[in-house]
């Protein structure tokens, strides 16, 4: 038996039998023998979510025996890959084949299977999240048969199980639609508030992808513009000074030093952020894409991230703004806001609708939950979905207003699972029963 706590330390579980198959038919028999015994069981990816979608209440699968690229194709940029491969060794191996993902999130440290099932996205108007380069996953279902899914072989489960909080079965394949490697120009600078918002929508349309980090108390933003370069433009990445002094020294420690500071003086917040956005400085380089897009983040956290309509985010930023002047609190930790296409996936936070998304953070020793709750009150009024992977209250009830495929999923879930082998406290609060 052992324990089992998440990244974040925001859930744990003890006395859990843990069960690491090394092959796919491993992984079916283990499905089955689980179920048949009534036990419920989770697979467990890098931890790396705030929720409890993940949390094990009596078996813990771990899918390290199934971490690796089984098949690459390099004429159609098809990819077939292990569940339990992490995003780190998937970008690096696809490197090797001289092919990328056309998209990523800002970490790489959790599993291809857990990033897809949580609804991890990157940034991109034109781009979808991660689930959207799936075009084909195999899932062990509680019988410990195995369902290939695509399109055109079981589309339904296929449009359920691209975003499913673990809830229909354990994945243990997916097939990627990859793109030709590609580099990527980052161009980073800060810039007033009210200009990035005044002009939202041209810099979420003329950039590849864009982003920009905001921290309360002061009237800067941080913007990220990434774009692919023209033909024959070389790599001239970051230098290891500064790249060490901007994403290591700055970033991860003196931002831990300045967060531990904002524990003991809150008073002190409004001060640490207005130096912290003077200290951005402007840059720009070209390197590999998976180098740009994704960043190294130590500093713990607490994190609530909505996906709303993407004409309404500038008010949802400006309404969150004149929450956090009023109240009084002390936020040491940037907002963030990204956009994303929409897609068809059922359970997807982009599903049917052009989406921008707004997380915002709160250190791990400081107070979240006023934060974090009235948030969730100014995007309710604009349909606001949580990520299904970082902190929400919201239950089915709420739920099932915000997808319209919601039912349909449920569905499914009833076909594939009717006796819950792999639900928990988190699928019953989300999805019912």
């Amino acid at each position: 038996m052992s324990t089992w706590r998440n990244w974040a330390g925001t859930e744990s579980a003890t006395g859990i039998e843990t069960l690491r198959p090394g092959s796919a038919d491993e992984l079916a028999a283990a499905v089955k023998s689980a179920a048949e015994q009534g036990k419920k069981l989770k697979a467990v990816g890098s931890g790396h979510s705030f929720t409890g979608c993940s949390v094990p209440e009596q078996v813990m699968i771990r899918l390290d025996g199934l971490s690796s690229i089984v098949h690459a194709d390099k004429e159609s940029g098809r990819v077939t890959v292990g569940a339990g491969t992490g995003l780190r060794k998937l970008n690096a191996g696809l490197a090797a084949f001289d092919l990328a993902m056309a998209n990523l999130g800002d970490i790489d440290k959790q599993t291809v299977s857990g990033a897809i099932s949580t609804g991890t996205h990157g940034t991109g108007a034109r781009l979808g999240g991660l689930a959207t380069q799936v075009v084909a996953l195999d899932l062990v279902t509680a019988d410990g048969s195995v369902l290939h899914c695509s399109a055109e072989e079981n589309p339904d489960v296929f449009a359920a199980a691209r975003v499913s909080v673990g809830a229909l079965g354990v994945i243990s394949s997916l097939t990627l639609q990859c793109v030709p490697a590609f580099l990527l120009r980052a161009q980073e600078m800060p810039l007033p508030l009210g200009e990035v918002l005044d002009g939202f929508d041209e810099l979420a349309d003329g950039n590849d992808h864009f982003e920009f980090y905001w921290f309360p108390h002061t009237e800067i933003a941080l913007t990220k513009r990434n774009n692919r370069v023209a033909p024959g433009v070389g790599a001239s990445p970051v230098g290891k000074v500064r790249g060490w002094i901007d994403d290591e020294l700055l970033s991860n420690k003196v931002f831990e030093l300045t967060n531990r500071l904002a524990v003991r003086q809150p008073g002190m917040v409004p001060r640490i952020n207005r130096l912290a956005s003077r200290a951005l400085s402007a840059r720009e380089y070209v390197d590999a894409s998976y180098k740009v897009f994704c960043s190294e983040r130590n500093v713990v956290f607490r994190e609530s991230e909505y996906a709303v309509p993407r004409e309404h985010v500038v008010d949802v930023i400006r309404r969150l703004r004149a929450w956090i002047d009023a109240s009084g609190s002390r936020i040491p930790f940037p907002i963030e806001v990204r956009v994303a296409a929409a897609d068809d996936i059922w359970l997807s936070t982009a599903s049917g609708r052009e989406t921008a998304y707004v997380a915002i953070h709160q250190y791990h020793r400081l107070p979240h939950d006023p934060y974090f709750r009235a948030f969730e009150n100014i995007v309710a009024d604009y349909g606001g979905r949580p990520h299904w992977g970082k902190l929400h209250t919201l239950t089915a009830d709420d739920l099932r207003g915000r997808y319209p495929r919601f039912d349909d999923f449920l569905a499914v879930r009833d076909r594939l699972d009717p006796q819950r082998t792999f639900g928990n406290a988190y699928t019953r609060q989300v999805f019912g029963d």
